[in-house]
């Protein structure tokens, strides 16, 4: 037992740090000309924070970061291969979009196709792994095997597609070499530049919340950088599972992340808390953030108003919710648009315009 504990340690304390390079399509019809919507727009994400922005509008490339800017100023040659990249695939995604819509036979409403597609790299192993992925109307539809070069087709409408871009070897072989030699160089490039901001690790803020009495106690951790890190509950000093539900990383608005992991304490005796511990590790730092299971640091809101605090931000939550569905992430086997008068300052803002109602 004692060996599988170190074990444990040592997996959480050498966990490496995977930096990612994500490039959104978003492409629309049937939206009404008052919500102002681009026909296409693209966003890319470095570690998930928007580096660069393009519509079909605006027809060229926009730097969201100061070190964007940089980069655009020091090296012209890729800040133009960039922009040719960025707005000459948007007609081709929009044919993909205008054939799609015709093989099935939809016109008159309102049908959305959306694409990711981009890589990640291990910074300590070196592996990079590549991913293609489309959603129609906010469903899975197809993703691209780097394995085979062919593609798999979520849902019956799509195997016609499939069948057909199968047999558009030279283009799987592009995708390919694309996803996993180009896009890597690229992704470090990106991180060079803008090492000083990506690269950067920032300890959060941890604290224990309970919406009531008879709600689980959530170890919710905030303002964290990178976002490598991972959460978990322990009795005496042993990892545990059960009655434990793990949340997802979520982004705050300025960069950061947030995450939480609760614990059922109903079945817990009042003189067992002082046995319970909440462990943040963030990959990268040696020292752990340990929160013991305290009654007196619970925060909550179900106390007389003098003496509530504040619970986890639901806007935080709502936020990345929003922003998975505007930037087209495609949807988790988990289960988990006339030119705007200027381009979206960041991603959360054009989320806004796309779902007004929220």
């Amino acid at each position: 037992m004692k060996r599988l504990l170190l074990l444990l340690l040592f997996c959480h304390v050498s966990s490496s740090v995977k930096h990612s390079m994500k490039v959104f399509f978003i492409a629309s019809s049937g939206v009404p000309e008052s919500h102002n919507f681009p026909d296409v727009m693209a966003v890319m994400l470095i570690d998930d924070v928007q580096a660069g922005y393009c519509d079909s509008r605006i027809k060229t490339a926009i730097p969201k970061q100061a070190w964007m800017d940089k980069l655009r100023e020091e090296d012209p040659q890729y800040w133009t291969l960039y922009k040719q990249e960025c707005t000459a695939y948007q007609q081709v995604f929009k044919d993909e979009f205008l054939i799609l819509k015709q093989r099935l036979n939809q016109t008159g409403s309102v049908q959305i196709l959306q694409k990711m597609h981009g890589c990640e790299w291990d910074d300590e192993t070196q592996k990079v792994h590549g991913y293609q992925q489309y959603g129609y109307d906010g469903a899975d539809f197809l993703a691209f095997d780097l394995n085979t070069e062919s593609w798999v087709a979520s849902k019956s409408q799509a195997v016609i597609t499939k069948h057909f871009w199968d047999r558009q070897r030279a283009r799987n072989e592009l995708w390919k070499n694309y996803l996993t030699q180009l896009c890597p160089e690229w992704l470090r490039k990106h991180l060079n530049y803008g090492r000083s901001f990506l690269l950067r690790t920032e300890r959060p803020s941890v604290s224990l919340l309970q919406k009531s009495p008879s709600s689980p106690v959530s170890c919710h951790a905030t303002g964290f950088y990178p976002n490598s890190a991972m959460m978990f509950w322990r009795k005496d000093g042993e990892e545990i599972h059960e009655d434990v539900d793990v949340g997802e990383i979520l982004p705050n608005h300025d960069g950061s992340f947030q995450m939480s992991v609760d614990l059922n304490v109903s079945s817990v005796a009042p003189e067992d808390w002082s046995r319970y511990e909440c462990v943040f590790h963030l990959s990268g730092v040696k020292d752990d953030i340990i929160t013991k299971l305290d009654k007196a640091a619970i925060r909550t809101n179900w106390e007389k108003a003098g003496n509530m605090a504040v619970p986890i931000i639901a806007a935080g939550v709502v936020l990345a919710l929003v922003f998975f569905a505007a930037t087209g992430v495609i949807i988790s086997k988990r289960k988990t648009v006339k030119r705007p008068p200027s381009p979206p300052d960041n991603v959360l803002e054009l989320c806004e315009r796309l779902n007004p109602e929220t």
